[in-house]
């Protein structure tokens, strides 16, 4: 009789093991996808060295009233925005969103943007165009 209840204690120790790590691997995996789903959003934009790589061409205007979007350097990759102009320029092609190219006429651009100097003044003027950057 000893011997069947511990072997029962036994038993009942491993299943909690199992069950830990079974609940562990979930929690891991959850917290992987909702990590994932925030780095999906961030506007993280790469410069590329041919126009023929670029997801999106852009010219930089001289004049705030020319943008088609407004946008702000972050300095940190977490401070990106989800396409509202809050832009965080990454050093290797992999990290990017989206990969830009600066062209030097206005008439190749796709999106023409103009460099604010506060996070609140960023966004799109023209929301026409803002699914380039989806």
């Amino acid at each position: 009789m000893k011997t069947n209840i511990t072997g029962y204690f036994v038993l009942q120790r491993i299943n909690f093991k199992f069950e830990e790590k079974h609940s562990m691997k979930q929690f891991i995996f959850t917290l992987l996808i909702i990590a994932g789903s925030f780095a999906i959003n961030a506007q993280k934009v790469y410069t590329v060295k041919y126009e023929s790589q670029a997801d999106v061409k852009v010219y930089v205007v001289k004049y705030e009233s020319q943008a088609d979007l407004k946008v702000y350097k972050v300095k940190y990759d977490s401070q990106a925005g989800s396409n509202d102009g809050k832009w965080y320029f990454v050093d290797y092609e992999s990290q990017a969103k989206k990969k830009i190219y600066f062209v030097d006429y206005e008439s190749q651009a796709d999106v023409k943007i103009y460099f604010v100097d506060y996070e609140s003044q960023a966004g799109w003027k023209n929301t026409s165009k803002k699914h380039l950057f989806y």
